[in-house]
């Protein structure tokens, strides 16, 4: 008999239900990539939406940055019809204007998500997300019809940012739950930090996109991002699997030689019963997910009589939680505040870098627009570096807050070295990318799936997409005002956006630093401290300032099962 070919070998090395999960990996990571896309091209069009003229014709550089306030308007002609901006921006109060815009799409995002979360866990996720990703096409083509209808109102941009902003909302609550849903806690920092990538691919499409109309017919920057995502709903609503048993598959357990707790069930593992021997009444299951359980070697399938099905502690765990009762989950409050800030300096760099180098290196839009992409290449590596990290180290606040110490001073030299020249720029464009990113991806990803199936739930299954709304939510906050304080403030010069960007970073260090002990219901022991010389007596030390600053960590607290997300 003839050896099968490499590629059929290939295949069939790996089970169905691996290759559903791949399936839904790569689904889900195209899904939210393509709502990224459609977010960058307000960044790249944003210096050809104004450009300053001088005697008609426009300048080969946009500085207005910085400029001194004695700096004369550019001169419009009629009707627009010049090389010096697109109405109503061509005028001099245009960064408070485009950061108005960048306001109102991050304000109504941030709102709206905090009620997405709650809306997704009551409806399907695969009909939720497909109107999401409809509308969203929708909204950021009508940004770029006003270019072709020649449309000059304020008004009119900015009520089309609110609208694509709340209606962006139903994706990540979506995306993030159904991939929980088929991976499960093993190795989740690396899962999803490779996962996690999506947002650095879509910025990176996004831009190239964007930057290939921009200087010619910038209307088709908006129109054709907002058709890859309509498109992507409609393959959304033909192929997304909301959960592995919809198909009668496996999700992806850990077996421990202890009990092993999911988000319904807890599964307990026994030694086979013989015949003949005396033995408590069993509950047996019958649920697919069930059959295809591997034993933690891999070798041998569990046989469904060798497993006890044990309910839920809580009697109403299929009940959605409340809003009140995903802020009272240990570390939600920390994290959200944290990534609060994390998410202020990161879309700073989304929504004004490319004016920046614009600005600083005197490259066209479509050159900075292009430049600005390695700024997400380091954020895909850091993504993935905080995953191994955090895997590795069983800490997810520790990576983070170790990743924050480092981003503030890069920020500083980023500032300083990036007007040497184009190579400093584009070395430290790759460091801060993957430093700013870093614990922003960790946050969003493994941290909030940690807490959104944190053992206080008892079980509850409809938490996952709540807890991930309001962390993001949160987030969305700082990335609200992020935007809108760099157009406030750049007038007075690009330093002072960096001062700021700096100290929103150490802000979040210490909203990160406050995750103590007692947050999670137990109190440290005494350290000895290797500043002091003497033990720190009962007070609230960080991990990442005890791992930094003391001869040992602290202790866990007793009675602690686990401690996976500290």
């Amino acid at each position: 008999m003839a050896r099968l070919p490499a590629g059929i070998r290939f295949i069939v090395s790996f089970s169905r239900d691996q290759w559903y999960r791949a399936f839904i990996f790569v689904l889900t990571f195209l899904l939210y990539a393509s709502f990224h896309l459609s977010r960058k091209p307000i960044s790249i069009v944003k210096g050809e939406l104004h450009k300053h003229c001088a005697g008609g014709e426009a300048e080969p550089s946009f500085s207005g940055q910085s400029s001194s306030a004695g700096h004369r308007p550019p001169r419009q002609l009629p009707d627009n019809e010049t090389d010096c901006g697109w109405a109503p921006f061509d005028k001099n109060n245009y960064q408070q204007l485009l950061g108005a815009l960048d306001y109102s799409f991050l304000c109504a995002y941030a709102i709206g998500m905090y009620l997405s979360g709650i809306i997704g866990e009551r409806l399907p996720i695969r009909y939720y997300l497909t109107f999401g990703m409809l509308a969203s096409g929708a909204f950021t083509s009508l940004f770029g019809l006003g270019y072709f209808y020649n449309i000059h109102s304020f008004g009119f941009y900015v009520v089309t940012q609110i609208l694509n902003g709340l209606v962006q909302t139903t994706g990540w609550p979506s995306v993030v739950t159904c991939l929980s849903n088929w991976f499960g806690k093993g190795r989740r920092g690396l899962i999803m930090g490779v996962w996690n990538s999506h947002t650095s691919v879509g910025n990176i499409l996004g831009s190239l996109i964007a930057g290939y109309w921009v200087s010619t017919c910038w209307g088709l920057s908006f129109i054709v991002p907002g058709a890859i995502v309509a498109a992507m709903g409609i393959v959304c609503f033909l192929f997304l699997i909301e959960h592995p048993k919809d198909i009668r598959c496996s999700s992806t357990l850990s077996m421990h030689s202890k009990g092993y707790e999911n988000t319904v069930d807890r599964f307990r593992l026994h030694k086979p019963v013989l015949h003949g021997e005396k033995s408590r009444p069993l509950t047996l299951t019958q649920d697919p997910e069930m059959q295809c359980l591997l034993m933690a070697d891999g070798k041998s399938s569990i046989c469904p009589s060798h497993v006890v099905v044990l309910p839920g502690d809580s009697g109403n765990s299929m009940t959605a939680i409340s809003f009140t009762g995903a802020l009272r989950i240990p570390g939600v409050i920390e994290f959200s505040l944290c990534l609060l800030f994390a998410k202020l300096v990161s879309y700073t760099f989304l929504f004004w870098l490319p004016l920046y180098i614009t600005s600083v290196d005197h490259l066209d839009a479509q050159k900075a627009g292009e430049l600005s992409t390695l700024f997400d290449v380091g954020g895909i590596f850091g993504g993935i570096l905080a995953g191994v990290i955090s895997d590795r180290l069983e800490k997810r606040a520790s990576t983070c807050g170790l990743m924050l110490l480092l981003a503030a001073p890069t920020l500083y030299v980023f500032s300083s070295v990036s007007k040497m020249g184009l190579e400093a720029t584009v070395a430290m464009l790759l460091l801060s990318g993957a430093l700013v990113s870093g614990p922003y991806a960790l946050i969003t990803t493994a941290v909030s799936a940690d807490l959104g199936t944190h053992k206080s739930l008892k079980g509850n299954a409809h938490a996952l997409s709540t807890v991930t709304a309001i962390i993001d939510g949160t987030g969305s906050v700082g990335a609200a005002l992020g935007p809108l304080l760099a157009g406030l403030i750049s007038p007075s010069g690009w330093s002072n956006v960096f001062y700021m960007l700096m100290f929103a970073d150490a802000c979040a260090l210490l909203a990160e630093g406050t995750l103590t002990p007692e947050s999670r219901g137990g109190r440290a022991e005494p350290v000895p401290h290797k500043l002091f010389g003497e033990k720190a007596e009962g007070g609230p030390c960080p991990e990442w300032l005890a791992l930094a600053f003391c001869t040992r960590s602290w202790k866990r607290p007793k009675g602690r099962l686990e401690n996976s997300w500290y």
